[in-house]
Formats: C-alpha cells, structure tokens, sequence
C-alpha cells in the first residue's frame, strides 16, 4: 500500500463532523457522501484519507470531470479487438470495488453518468452491456462526491440520491490555521516519515472499523426508533424516504462504530442531519422560491409604475415565431458527442470482408455516442405592474414561449423564476418538460413591484456549470433586501453570477441602466423588440 503520498487520515486537523461521516461510510459502503465547501477546505485530502484507514488494499479511484461513459462504466476491450477477440473492458467502477470512488467537483459531471453511479453506489452491482454483450458484475464502493456551491449546484433528483452530506469550512481562527499550516509543512518535508509517525493510530482506527463491519449485520434498530426517525424526518419537511433509510443505517453504523448491538436515540441525533442537510435545502429552496424576501425594504415607486401597481392582470402571449436558435452545439461539450467506433460491429464487418475476426480500416463501423448534456437556460421574467403599460407583458411571455417552443432542446432544462410584488418565485424547478413551463408561462399575472434583486438570488442558487440565464425586464428595481439599496443589491448579487447570461430590454422606451446590468453580468443585452432576428440562445450556448 502507497503511504508515503496521502495524508493520514488520523492526521487530519479539526473537521469532526466531516471525519465521522467518513467513518460512517467506511463501515457502511452504501453510505454514500457529499462533501461542500470552499477551496481549500481539506475536501479532497479527507476523501484521499479515507482509502488508508479501510481494511485491506483498498483502491482509491479519482474519476476525472471529462470521464467518458465507456471509461467509467465498461465498454468493449480495444487491445482484444485488434487481437481479433470481442471482450468487455471494465471501467472505473470495477477497479473502485472494495474501495472509494471519489468525484471531486460532481456538480460538474455529466448528470446522465452521476446517476448511474449513484444507481451502482446504492445496489453493488453492475450490469454491463455493449454491442450484445452482457456481463454483471459486484461493485461494493464508498462513493464520495464533493463540491464548491459557489461553482453550482446539483440538481435536486441528484442531492436526494446521495445518503449523507456534510459541509465543511476552513478554520476561521489564526490558531487552528497555523495548526493545520505545520501538520502540512511537516508532511511536505518528510511524508515517509509522517506517515510512519502516525501508522500506530492510523492502524487502530483500521482495526476498528474492521470490527465495526463485522458487528454490523447484527446491530439492531427496534420499532420504536424507526417510527422517531420516520417522525423526524417528516417534521423537516422532507418527502424522501431516503432520508428515513440513510438515517436507520447511518445510526447502526454509528453503533458498531462504537462496538454496541443497538441503536441508541443518541445515535440518531448525531447522524439524523446528515441524512437532512441536503434534502432539507432543496426541500427548502422549493417553498421558500415562493415566499417574499425576507424584510424588503419600501419601495421607491414612480410616477409610472403607480398605476398599475396595486393591480393584477393577466395577458395573453403574444405568439411568435423566432428562428431563435439554429447553431446549437455546444463547444464545450462537443468532443463527448458524435461517431465512435463500434467494436464489435467492425468485427463482423471485417469477418465478411477477410473472413477474419480482427480490425481493418476498410472494415470500421461507428456508432453515435450519447450526446453530451445539455443546457439549463434558466429564465428571469419580470412580471411587475409596468410590463403591464402598453400591455408589454405579451410580447415578454411571446418571446419566452417562442424560445421554448423553437429553440430548446430534448436534452436541455428549462427552469423559470418571475419576479413581482414582494418577492421572487420559482415558477418551474429545472425541468425537460417545456409544455409545463408554457402553462405555466400563459398565466402568470402582471403586478405589482419589482424585486429583481431576490430574483436574480433565486437564479444564482439554480446556476450551475451549464447553465445559460436569460433575464427580461425594464430594469426598474425598487424592493430591496433586508432595507438595502435595490438597484445596488441586484448589480452585486449580479456580479457574483458566473455563467453565461443575456439581458432583454422589455421596455418600450428603452432603459438605459441596464447597460449597468448586462455588464455585472458580463452578459449580452438586447430590445424586446429585436428579438425576432436575433439567434440569442445560440449566443449563449457558444
């Protein structure tokens, strides 16, 4: 086993809720994790740790962001096609067995290929298939997936899916950062000896997780605190039954951990919210999406909007039809899309040709990968009473319907915040299906004020690595957050946005502040009206 490169887990300095989830996990492999955190928390170290302490050769398997499907999950073996023999090539998640399977930023991962590790993590086994070939196979791994929210955020399907979750922070006092500072000076220096320095603790703790494993079929959970946790969990609000799951065998690890046979309420209390802290927050950023800002300050309204601000209507949209996307690839992407070579099809193509099994250039047969994924466009429609003078609100929800309906994807999601009265709503979470966000879209009222700042905040929190926002409005902020300043909290919190974005004018006139916003935004910023001409998602997308 290869000690002299990774840090001991023993070693690691603060972190306790962290290292306990780990432990957790080392006990019960269907524990999965998430670990969350800024840069330079200790996020990776503590995952590289975990695979030292965990009996036997454990592996370690770091999957790379720009894993191919064939490489992760198995595909047809090339070195025995060029031998003239079909044969299945295991992938990362067989090499992985008995050990950690670590996705460092899976937020940035293909959503289709963090599902089908998340399937494998929770049954251990592993159907493989390719070109009629079948083969199952036992995949017993501790996935660990960590992530920096600021870069974004999983989608929620994918949160609930993992077992466990834990935030970490870097130490905020001067001592605890000088702590940390000489175990990792002094592990630089010499990490044959650091190791060595450590490899008494390092071997107990082996030790007692190996117990742990072997006292785990035995720990048992009586009734009664099946039906606390199940209370438990439905009093935060959580709908999963998979928080009820990770909690029963989070505690029952926790209990072997500590060498007992039952589970205590103890037990529970101290692992109940790692089974809720994700799903909790999703559960939580669905009702509060619905809910105003929290103490929004008075607004500042004008002559115009003084009209129609205490009123609400609902318009028609006005239908268009906008040639709106036409070059759609996207760049990033690109190279995970498009032909690959059928193995197993070339054989039998070159069988015909030579009557021999094995690869001829004249005898290649590709097939077409799996398309890479596709874009979230998150839409930010301003719905407040001004849109309503000159009844612009139609041609607003005529853009965002001829966008959905021309322009988006299979593959993309589409989610909608509108923004209005006292606060931001989610209108549509992230979601394939368009027809949803249409309805939804027609009916919306127009009224009232003009939260942009919570609306834009909401938009933050759905961003993630391919998502695209696009946001309409006249630019007229006047509810702030908590009592501040609303045109000066929407450009900050539009600052902090990093992905993509374009800004829509839907004023009649012309609004001359947004140029401020399209450029907090690094965005591009275009007229309602000049949208019929203009392939603005293909912008987005390049």
């Amino acid at each position: 086993m290869a000690v002299a490169n990774r840090f001991p887990f023993c070693a690691i300095a603060g972190q306790p809720q962290l290292k306990l989830c780990l432990l957790l996990a080392a006990v019960d492999w269907r524990l999965s994790c998430l670990i969350r955190g800024d840069k330079g928390s200790g996020k990776s170290t503590a995952a590289r740790a975990l695979a030292e302490i965990l009996p036997g050769e454990a592996p370690f398997i770091n999957v790379p962001i720009g894993v191919t499907e064939d490489r992760l999950l198995g595909g047809l073996s090339l070195d025995a096609a060029f031998q003239g023999k079909a044969a299945l090539q295991p992938g990362l998640i067989h090499a992985a067995d008995g050990g950690v399977l670590y996705l460092d930023e899976v937020n940035l991962l293909a959503g289709q290929l963090t599902d089908a590790l998340l399937d494998v993590s929770a049954t251990g086994r592993y159907v493989l298939e390719r070109d009629g070939f079948s083969q199952e196979s036992r995949a017993h791994f501790i996935l660990l997936g960590s992530m920096n929210p600021e870069e974004g955020q999983l989608r929620p399907q994918l949160r609930d899916r993992f077992a466990l979750a834990v935030d970490v922070e870097a130490p905020e006092t001067a001592e605890e950062r000088v702590e940390i500072i000489k175990l990792r000076a002094a592990f630089d220096r010499d990490p044959e000896g650091f190791v060595a320095a450590h490899q008494a603790e390092q071997q107990a703790l082996r030790q007692r997780v190996l117990e742990a494993r072997n006292l785990l079929p035995s720990v048992t959970l009586n009734d009664q605190l099946l039906l606390e946790i199940a209370q438990r969990v439905a009093a935060s609000g959580v709908r999963s039954l998979r928080a009820d799951l990770a909690t029963a065998r989070a505690a029952r690890a926790l209990a072997a951990l500590e060498q007992r046979r039952h589970v205590e309420t103890a037990d529970v209390d101290r692992v109940l919210p790692f089974a809720l802290l994700h799903r909790q927050e999703a559960r939580a950023q669905a009702r509060s999406s619905m809910l105003p800002p929290p103490s929004p300050s008075e607004p500042q309204t004008s002559e115009k909007d003084s009209p129609s601000s205490g009123m609400e209507r609902v318009f028609a949209p006005e239908l268009r039809r906008a040639p709106l996307l036409q070059r759609l690839a996207p760049p990033a992407d690109s190279d995970r899309a498009g032909p690959q070579l059928n193995v197993f099809a070339s054989l039998q193509s070159a069988a015909r040709i030579t009557g021999k099994p094995e690869l001829r250039p004249d005898s290649l047969v590709s097939r077409n990968r799996p398309a890479a994924r596709g874009t979230r466009f998150i839409f930010l429609v301003d719905c407040s009473g001004s849109q309503a003078a000159k009844q612009r609100m139609r041609a607003v929800k005529g853009v965002v319907l001829a966008l959905l309906r021309d322009s988006v994807r299979t593959e993309d999601e589409v989610a909608v915040i509108i923004f209005r009265g006292p606060g931001a709503q989610l209108l549509v979470p992230p979601t394939r299906d368009t027809s949803l966000a249409e309805r939804q879209l027609e009916l919306i009222p127009t009224g009232g004020r003009t939260p942009l700042a919570h609306g834009l905040q909401l938009a933050a929190e759905l961003a993630a690595s391919n998502s695209c926002l696009v946001v309409l409005t006249d630019g007229r902020a006047n509810v702030g957050l908590n009592g501040g300043d609303p045109w000066q909290q929407a450009l900050e919190i539009a600052s902090n946005i990093r992905t993509p974005a374009l800004v829509i004018d839907t004023s009649a006139e012309g609004a001359p502040q947004l140029h401020e916003l399209a450029r907090a935004l690094r965005a591009e910023l275009h007229r309602l009206d000049s949208l019929e001409s203009e392939p603005l998602l293909a912008l987005l997308r390049r």
